[in-house]
């Protein structure tokens, strides 16, 4: 009786294995290599079509979990287009995109990963990295310095900086708008000094150790920062700063709350009273050798009403030109758009500081067609997206909010923004006779398209029925 039971499993078990086969061309492909590996004996064989016939089941079974996760969250067919399309696309970085390097009570470091990891498009920009710099009020950063070089933007609150340089230290109070480089391997450290604003800083990283990755080295501290004097010995540590160990242990143990920490109001007063002293010297040198460059005390390269681009140029700041980096803002009104342009050289990295709305860029590298194919994102504070040179890209703000954009814009030197609609549009450029040829259309009708604009960079953006229309984001 056990020998029939044994031999009708094993006819259920083939049957089965067979009618796998039958419907699985990669179950047929698995076990014909399983039957075929001379090195196997036959028990090896037979262990080798299981392990097929139970990968391909539990291949089939994760399949249909995440079918029936998907018609059971009710997704329509749009919305289901819509998730696929930011899984798939390479140039739009959120929230799950950053990773916390520091969190304490009193604020956190995320940084985002590189831009590699998800597409391989984004090999020009793969040695720079994004950070985001969160603290509350009257608080203290621990110092550190990096193995990468550092611009830093100020998006929001008041701060103090102090670098440590050459056996000097210079401390500069910065605002809102404020751009700072801080070089490789330079100490540095700062305060919040508000009393009521969190403060918000932006960096972009250049490693100049490992390509791609960057690391934080902090000096002072113990166990939480980790101070790096601790990865000596103690026989070396009492030699070169000539104390005793248990001195030693003592000072690099005592630091448990982390690298941003909360500072009474006589210590902040204490670490800004510079401002009130003698005028320092700026990084950037030149005319602002007297305090920071802040880009929103310049005059917009581009303004009218429907939004303003502050830019800080290589050309004219040499700590950016060494980078060959530029730094621009815009703040679109609500309800308009920039572009649509490109740039020639410069890949953009865009990180939203306020508002809402969505892009839109042509690719030419994700259509196997060879056609373009439209990346859209939807855009919040926090979202980064990346603009490759060449690729022509239009930015739109909501219809309920301004978006304002920080961009750090690589290979600056030698870039040129190419307008593909407004004033100064590159068609309006062309011969009639290019134009002719190029649209097999009567010129003047061409003309009658591309001469009929009134503005510059920022243009009305899309009517909501429009958006809709063409499934865009709100």
């Amino acid at each position: 009786m056990a020998l029939k039971a044994l031999l009708l499993l094993s006819l259920l078990v083939i049957s089965a294995g067979l009618a796998l086969a039958k419907q699985d061309p990669e179950l047929h492909q698995c076990k014909h290599q399983c039957k075929h590996q001379r090195q196997f004996d036959e028990q090896q064989k037979e262990e080798c079509e299981r392990s097929c016939e139970e990968y391909i089941r539990e291949k089939k079974e994760r399949e249909r979990g995440q079918h029936e996760r998907r018609r059971g969250e009710g997704n329509s067919r749009e919305e289901e287009e819509e998730e696929t399309q930011r899984e798939e696309n390479p140039y739009v970085f959120e929230d799950k995109h950053f990773e916390d390097r520091v969190r304490t009570e009193e604020g956190r470091v995320q940084v985002l990963e590189k831009f590699t990891k998800r597409s391989k498009l984004l090999r020009g920009i793969e040695n720079y990295r994004v950070a985001i710099l969160e603290a509350n009020p009257h608080t203290f950063i621990a110092p550190a310095h990096f193995d990468a070089e550092l611009v830093l933007f100020v998006a929001m609150g008041r701060a103090t900086i102090t670098m440590v340089r050459e056996e000097k230290r210079e401390s500069f109070n910065v605002e809102h708008g404020d751009i700072v480089r801080v070089p490789a391997g330079t100490p540095v450290y700062m305060i919040n000094r508000d009393e009521n604003e969190k403060l918000c800083i932006v960096k972009i990283l250049q490693p100049v150790s490992v390509p791609g990755h960057f690391e934080a080295f902090h000096g002072a501290g113990g166990e939480d920062p980790e101070s790096f004097y601790r990865a000596f010995s103690w026989e070396v540590l009492e030699a070169a700063l000539k104390v005793r160990r248990d001195q030693l242990e003592k000072i690099f143990g005592e630091q448990r709350k982390g690298s941003i920490v909360k500072a009474s109001r006589q210590q902040i007063r204490a670490m800004s009273q510079h401002e009130e002293g003698p005028p320092r010297i700026w990084p950037f040198g030149g005319e602002s050798s007297g305090g920071p460059v802040n880009l929103f005390h310049k005059h917009p390269s581009q303004s009218n009403q429907f939004g303003r681009l502050y830019e800080a140029h290589p050309d004219d700041h040499k700590q950016l030109q060494d980078l060959d980096l530029m730094v621009s803002f815009a703040n679109i009104t609500k309800g308009a758009m920039s572009g649509p342009y490109y740039n020639s050289r410069a890949t953009k990295i865009c990180v939203v500081i306020e508002g809402e709305g969505f892009f839109e860029m042509a690719c030419p590298h994700l259509s196997s067609s060879g056609s373009y194919q439209k990346v859209s994102g939807r855009l919040r504070r926090g979202v980064v997206f990346v603009a490759p040179a060449g690729h022509p890209v239009a930015v739109i703000a909501s219809q309920n909010n301004n978006l304002q954009v920080l961009c750090f814009e690589v290979n600056a030197h030698g870039n040129f923004r190419f307008p593909l609609a407004g004033k100064g549009n590159i068609v309006n450029e062309f011969e009639r006779e290019a134009k002719e040829l190029a649209f097999n259309l009567p010129s003047r009708e061409v003309e009658r398209i591309f001469k009929n604009q009134e503005q510059e960079f920022f243009l009305p953006g899309p009517t909501k029925q429009q958006e809709e229309r063409g499934r865009a984001f709100e």
